[in-house]
């Protein structure tokens, strides 16, 4: 089978040998990511971000659910890192050709929101599309470790002479859903308080320019689950006081997906959890959201189709002195005047939701809410979310892994993963 490198390769013939220019190098589009795929990229944990729940267990669970299917391209912040991976990955797989391992520093796993935004050119070309990042809101461009991560995506582009084409706007991968043809979804809440000094004209003038977009859809907020944890803890159905976990502030890979060019998957809240304050501001949130959906169209003006998806409901976990992200988020200074109980335990709520699923070729890999313990409310939600999920790809294999790892570090298997989309010349 055709290696990743091989690929690359081929595609990199039809790109000039000298360092890439950008110069009169216009955007057509970013493929879509149902669209014909050449790899997925994927960052090796360096940490959990609670004790004895491994991050590094979801990423082999992730591997073996696409092993089959796709090249995967591997990344470590360090050489001792990158030895330790595939030595693991060698362990469980063997010596795969279809995996390549690469040494590219960064501290985060989120590729999907620092790592390479391949699109394609006026030129017959692959090129990187490059915005800046403050880690999600929560940092400032000039931090050292957030600049490390923003230089991720240029890393890649420069180990395979890519050209760059670059934004002082600041987005992330998961607050962008693109159809492939030059339409994209996106959030206020995250785009706009990323961004403060721009409107929404300017943004978009940058999609259409790093993107080929041709019209954008702005929705207004995501779910309660995935606010910045700065505003404060939610209060919980029980009355009690829940964090959330270094999350974005409302990426749309959590609530709203493109599963093929006019169809949009957009989550559900069942009026059986209204009583839950969490289950009710999410309710009219996605509502709201569902009222602009069902008015939009397309860039050729033609309305979409919407399909509902149940949220899982709201996982609870409890994080401790030591945790990765007890440590992190007992630093911040919150703007509800609330102050953290360092040295105890909190509550935390995992950024878990059916939508934020991978989709590759042949395989869409998806995330389930139901552990031993757990109510089997939650198991026949698993089994939901996966028939509907099943009804949208039908010609892909649905593969359900737990995530809750990943997911307490403030994202999901979407999350951590980027598409590398084929290479086509023409």
């Amino acid at each position: 089978m055709k290696s990743i490198l091989t690929s690359l390769i081929i595609a990199l013939l039809f790109i000039s040998c000298s360092t890439p220019k950008t110069d009169n190098l216009i955007v057509v589009n970013q493929p879509a990511e149902f669209e014909a795929q050449e790899a997925i990229w994927l960052i090796w944990p360096s940490t959990n971000h609670k004790e004895e729940e491994s991050v590094e267990d979801v990423t082999l669970s992730i591997i073996e659910a696409l092993i089959d299917d796709i090249n995967i391209v591997v990344t470590c912040k360090d050489k001792e890192l990158l030895n330790q991976a595939k030595q693991t990955v060698e362990n469980q797989f063997g010596n795969h050709s279809k995996i390549t391992f690469l040494e590219i520093p960064s501290f985060e796993i989120w590729t999907r929101d620092m790592g390479p935004i391949f699109v394609k050119t006026n030129n017959n070309t692959l090129a990187i599309a490059d915005f800046n990042f403050n880690s999600w809101g929560y940092s400032d461009t000039l931090d050292i470790d957030t600049k490390t991560e923003e230089m991720y995506d240029v890393r890649v582009a420069e180990h395979f002479n890519l050209p760059v084409i670059s934004s002082s706007m600041i987005s992330e991968g998961g607050n962008r859903e693109v159809n492939g043809k030059g339409t994209l979804i996106t959030t206020e809440s995250v785009e706009m308080g990323r961004n403060p000094t721009m409107t929404k004209k300017e943004m978009e003038a940058e999609y259409k320019r790093l993107l080929g977009i041709k019209k954008t859809i702005w929705l207004k907020q995501g779910l309660v689950e995935d606010d910045h944890t700065f505003l404060g803890p939610v209060t919980t159905v029980n009355r009690t006081k829940a964090y959330t976990v270094i999350t974005t502030n409302g990426h749309i890979d959590e609530f709203a997906r493109f599963v093929n060019d006019s169809t949009i998957l957009l989550a559900q809240i069942d009026s059986t959890e209204f009583d839950d304050p969490i289950a009710f501001e999410n309710h009219k949130r996605m509502e709201e959201n569902f009222q602009i959906l069902s008015t939009a169209t397309d860039q050729d003006d033609d309305p979409f189709t919407i399909i509902r998806m149940p949220l899982a409901g709201t996982i609870f976990s409890t994080l401790s002195s030591g945790d990765y992200v007890y440590e992190y988020i007992k630093t911040l200074d919150y703007k509800d005047g609330t102050t953290f109980p360092s040295g105890g335990t909190v509550e935390v709520m995992a950024a878990l939701s059916y939508l934020n699923f991978i989709i590759t070729d042949e395989v869409v890999v998806g995330q389930t809410c139901w552990r031993e313990g757990i109510p089997n409310q939650l198991k026949e939600k698993d089994e939901k979310a996966t028939q509907i999920m099943q009804s949208v790809f039908p010609n892909r294999k649905i593969i359900m892994i737990d995530a809750l790892a990943v997911n307490l570090g403030g994202g999901g298997v979407h999350c951590i993963s980027m598409y590398q989309p084929t290479f086509a010349n023409n």
